[in-house]
C-alpha cells in the first residue's frame, strides 16, 4: 500500500516537474517563468522527496528526504522573489500582455517621484512589498 501511494506521489512530482518545464518555454516574461520554475520546485520536488520517505521510510534516505523538503520549500520561494525585485530593480521589462505591476508605485517612490500610492494599493492596505504579475488573455 505504500508503494502505491509513493508511485502516485512519485508521478504527482514528475507531472508538475514537467508543467514547469512547459511553463519555462512558453511563459512570455522572466517574472511568469520565474514563478513557473518556482511552482516546479516547491511543489514538484517536494512531492518527489515526500514520496521517497514514504518508500523508505524513515532510514538515512527517508529522513534526507525529510530535511530536504523545508529546504528547498523555504529557499526557493525566498530566491523567486529576489530574483524577480532584483530584475525588476534593473530594468527587466514586463511582458506585453502583463497586467498588474506592483512594484511601479514602490519603484516611484524610491526615485522620488510623486509620493501617492494608487488606488489599487489603498484599497488592499498594501505596502506595495509584494510582486505579482499576471497575464491578460
Amino acid at each position: 500500500m505504500t508503494s502505491i501511494f509513493a508511485a502516485i506521489l512519485l508521478g504527482i512530482g514528475v507531472l508538475f516537474n514537467l508543467f514547469g518545464c512547459i511553463g519555462l518555454v512558453r511563459l512570455p516574461d522572466v517574472y511568469n517563468r520565474l514563478q513557473s520554475a518556482t511552482k516546479c520546485v516547491t511543489l514538484g520536488t517536494c512531492s518527489i522527496l515526500l514520496s521517497v520517505l514514504i518508500y523508505y521510510g524513515f532510514n538515512s534516505i527517508g529522513v534526507k528526504a525529510l530535511i530536504a523538503i523545508p529546504l528547498l520549500f523555504f529557499s526557493a520561494t525566498v530566491a523567486a522573489h529576489a530574483l524577480a525585485r532584483g530584475s525588476y530593480q534593473f530594468g527587466i521589462r514586463l511582458g506585453e500582455k502583463t497586467v498588474v505591476d506592483h512594484y511601479k508605485d514602490r519603484k516611484t517612490l524610491e526615485e522620488g517621484g510623486k509620493n501617492e500610492i494608487s488606488e489599487d494599493k489603498r484599497d488592499q492596505g498594501s505596502t506595495g512589498i509584494p510582486v505579482h504579475t499576471g497575464i491578460h488573455k
